[in-house]
């Protein structure tokens, strides 16, 4: 392919590929603030302009030609989010190669299977630990001709012969010459990513994604999110994730926002009131854990829940209001304190909920999973200007969002302009346009199932399209279909229930089964306080099996799940105090349960919860 011209781009919109994106935005405000992350060293927060990040990723890229890869050639980033992270990418996109991004929490067994699968040549990694351990996944691994440590505090290595060679950032940047030549930069067609899938059930595919169809995403979501040069972006979802990857990095990249990366998600709350972001990119999850944080404040004293009721429950009205959407159902929520002023209320309790995400958001987006009505309500009705969008990595991601004064968030918002949407064969909600994958890297059979002779992709989502807004309503093969043939989407269920304080995680079941039930992975605290209540020694496993731990457990349940239909409701229950997470194998390192195998593990407690009844 013939490629494109090296000089700055005129505009956004002539800009077709990733390295003319970061030439245009240097080019055009060299001295703005590009990224910002926390130096230990000198224990503050360090700056990059636009044109000292263009200087860097050149520095890298020379080190990246250096190598003498082949054109295309894989380039796997093992990194937390930072400026490391961003400059290889940058790099590796600048010289022709693919970025093939890796979750830094995920398993080494299923690293060096993304390392195998797509043949990667060169691997960049924080420690020689992190390496080591991929390295002992067993693997044969023989396109990988170097690995380098990033960490400054990783001993030097030695010479070797041997493949891969491993060595330490600053030798690897150091041993390319000052004039070293770059290779033809990229055209639109080109791969700009490896993403690989979760691989919620089986091996992960890596998805391809072009340059032109991140492009085109970018431009898409600039038409409906308008982030601009004074804004500030707090990243912490992991690079690896394509939402964070396009709407956290590459969307500000286009806007000229300034990227502050969280040092940790253990630190966001500091990081949260340092940085003082204007717009956040994240997974409900973070939103989940934020609320249940405040429900356990509140649970201290009843006039604090009530006021804070009353103020959630003005502030969702007057949010439907100004959205010209149905008002709520009439109930009492917060008794007399209804009636208090707006004003009141919001400097009581909508304040100092918005000062914990650093009082300044303006924007803040929620998409990689289904948005609890709960979390939507608290948060929206305290006047935070949550929006939720919708996404697969094979559509780059993002296909809908809602708008700051078109806000449903019953819904994921109506197409970004320049995508289609349809619904085809039983309620599957299709896509097509310039943001749709390229294929499966290595699996051209899975491609052609994926997207059809005509372009539309199937996303294995069931949706209905009211007045061009999409509304989710769960996975296809998720659809949990009961012995009396009801159907229920068991996410919106475990959302629900998961937005209790008492339970920290939730996995409903019932395939041919006569009712729903569910498995609950309780909370610790919560958990001692009702175990306490109830005359019960917390660590003893016997008190899980309790029918009155049990009992008051379904009645939490049952209040959570007020909004279902009866028959969706789960009717017994298993409790477990051992959180689900990505090292025992039951999520992914996007924070999806694994079922198959929570299936197979629970299956005893399972059979014993329908033999009862």
């Amino acid at each position: 392919m013939t490629p494109l011209p090296t000089l700055p781009a005129r505009s956004l919109q002539d800009c077709h590929t990733l390295p003319q994106l970061l030439a245009w935005r240097s080019a055009r405000t060299p001295g703005g603030e590009a990224y910002r992350q926390f130096d230990p060293a000198a224990g503050r927060w360090a700056s990059l302009s636009w044109e000292q990040a263009q200087a860097r990723v050149q520095h890298w890229a020379r080190a990246v030609a250096a190598n003498r890869l082949p054109a295309g050639a894989r380039v796997a980033i093992l990194l937390p989010n930072g400026w490391d992270a961003m400059s290889i990418d940058q790099a590796a996109l600048a010289t022709g190669c693919v970025p093939v991004p890796l979750h830094a929490i995920d398993n080494p067994g299923s690293i060096a299977f993304i390392l195998q699968d797509a043949q990667v040549s060169l691997l960049l990694v924080a420690e020689a630990q992190q390496w080591e351990r991929v390295r002992d996944a067993g693997l044969e691994l023989p396109h990988l001709q170097q690995v380098v440590l990033t960490d400054p505090a990783q001993p030097r290595s030695s010479p070797s012969l041997d493949l891969p060679r491993v060595s330490r950032l600053a030798d690897w940047l150091a041993q390319a010459p000052a004039d070293q030549p770059l290779p033809p930069p990229p055209g639109p067609q080109d791969l700009a990513a490896i993403v690989y899938t979760s691989g919620t059930t089986g091996k992960p595919k890596g998805v391809m994604l072009t340059h032109a169809n991140v492009m085109a995403d970018i431009k898409a979501v600039l038409a409906r999110v308008t982030p601009t040069p004074q804004d500030v972006f707090l990243s912490f979802l992991p690079l690896s994730h394509t939402f964070e990857r396009t709407a956290g990095y590459y969307l500000a990249l286009a806007a000229g926002s300034c990227i502050a990366y969280a040092r940790s998600v253990a630190l966001l709350a500091e990081d949260l009131q340092s940085q003082r972001p204007t717009v956040l990119i994240s997974v409900p999850r973070i939103y989940e854990r934020i609320h249940a944080k405040l429900q356990e404040k509140l649970s201290a004293s009843p006039f604090k829940q009530q006021l804070f009721a009353a103020a959630q429950a003005v502030g969702w009205r007057r949010f439907r209001a100004a959205q010209k959407l149905s008002p709520p159902p009439a109930d009492d929520a917060g008794g007399w304190l209804r009636h208090l002023p707006w004003a009141l209320l919001r400097a009581l309790v909508a304040r100092p909920l918005l000062a914990q995400l650093g009082g300044r958001v303006r924007v803040a987006v929620s998409g990689g999973a289904p948005l609890s009505p709960t979390i939507a309500q608290c948060f929206l009705g305290l006047g935070l200007p949550l929006l939720q969008g919708y996404g697969m990595t094979e559509t780059t991601p993002v296909v809908s969002a809602n708008g700051l004064h078109d806000n449903d968030p019953a819904t994921v918002g109506r197409a970004l302009p320049g995508v289609e949407v349809r619904i085809g064969e039983n309620r599957e909600l299709q896509v097509r346009g310039a943001i749709v994958m390229k294929g499966y890297w290595g699996r051209p059979e899975e491609t052609a199932k994926a997207i059809d002779a005509d372009g539309w992709l199937g996303t294995g989502d069931q949706a209905e399209i009211v007045d061009g807004r999409i509304r989710i309503l769960g996975r296809i093969k998720e659809i949990i279909v009961t012995s009396t043939g009801e159907k229920v989407p068991p996410a919106d269920l475990e959302l629900a229930i998961a937005a209790d304080p008492l339970i920290e995680q939730a996995f409903v079941i019932g395939e041919q089964r006569p009712f729903i039930a569910c498995v609950v992975a309780l909370h610790d605290l919560e958990w001692r306080q009702l175990a306490a209540e109830l005359g019960l020694p917390a660590d003893d496993p016997a008190s899980l099996q309790d029918f009155r731990a049990q009992r008051r457990v379904l009645e939490h349940i049952e209040r959570r799940c007020a909004h279902f239909p009866r028959y969706a409701v789960p009717r017994a229950v298993h409790l477990v105090r051992d959180a689900w997470t990505i090292d025992n194998g039951f999520m992914t390192p996007t924070l999806k349960l694994k079922r198959k195998p929570l299936m197979a593990h629970y299956s005893a407690a399972i059979e014993a919860l329908y033999q009862k009844r």
